[in-house]
């Protein structure tokens, strides 16, 4: 089957094209990578449904890379009105289907999260009080300016979750919220130091 050519604007059939002027042939695209319904419909001067009925789509947030789809309108011009076009074009569309290499090749995005501030967490009993108190003794022999490396204070945090308050107040209550946070407890917090040698 011979492959239409592609055709922006009403000047292309004489090799020029000029912005602002409307394609007059039902024209037949190959989808390329990142397109979408609303965004073909928009560059055509035409309308989603307009796309979906002459195409039969199913589903018209769901069109693959490579395939072909007639746009355009059949020599009528579009009297929609561009605003409304344009806000046909900002509906959101699923992402067009990549090729099952380019998706194995796709990293998953890791994010960093700071750490949520949350009200402290007071040890409970006796038994927490005494497991926060330990792992303070095997981090810093209990002393709020102890520094080794990145890590500071009483219980070893990094910048990042003192966010540069290294005042006791704010060491006990950022230790005791990122405790609660990871671990639920204290306790659980050093049982997971006896395994691992850090917490």
């Amino acid at each position: 089957m011979e492959m239409k050519k592609v055709v922006t604007g009403a000047a292309a059939l004489s090799g020029l094209v000029t912005l602002g002027q409307t394609a007059v042939n039902a024209d037949e695209i190959v989808v390329q990578a990142g397109d979408t319904v609303s965004e073909l419909a928009l560059k055509h001067n035409t309308t989603i449904e307009a796309i979906e009925q002459a195409n039969k789509l199913q589903n018209v947030n769901l069109i693959f890379v490579g395939q072909r789809l007639e746009v355009g309108n059949n020599g009528v011009f579009n009297s929609q009105p561009v605003q409304q076009v344009q806000a046909q074009a900002q509906t959101p569309t699923a992402e067009v289907e990549q090729p099952q290499q380019a998706q194995a090749q796709a990293q998953p995005q890791q994010q960093t999260q700071a750490p949520q501030v949350q009200a402290p967490v007071a040890p409970a009993s006796d038994a927490e009080a005494s497991a926060k108190a330990w792992i303070a003794n095997v981090e810093s022999g209990g002393s709020y300016t102890a520094q080794n490396g990145r890590y500071y204070g009483k219980y070893q945090l990094t910048d990042s979750y003192l966010g540069g308050d290294y005042s006791p107040e704010n060491q006990e209550r950022v230790a005791d919220n990122y405790v609660s946070n990871r671990y639920g407890s204290w306790q659980a917090a050093k049982s997971f130091w006896l395994a691992n040698g850090w917490y």
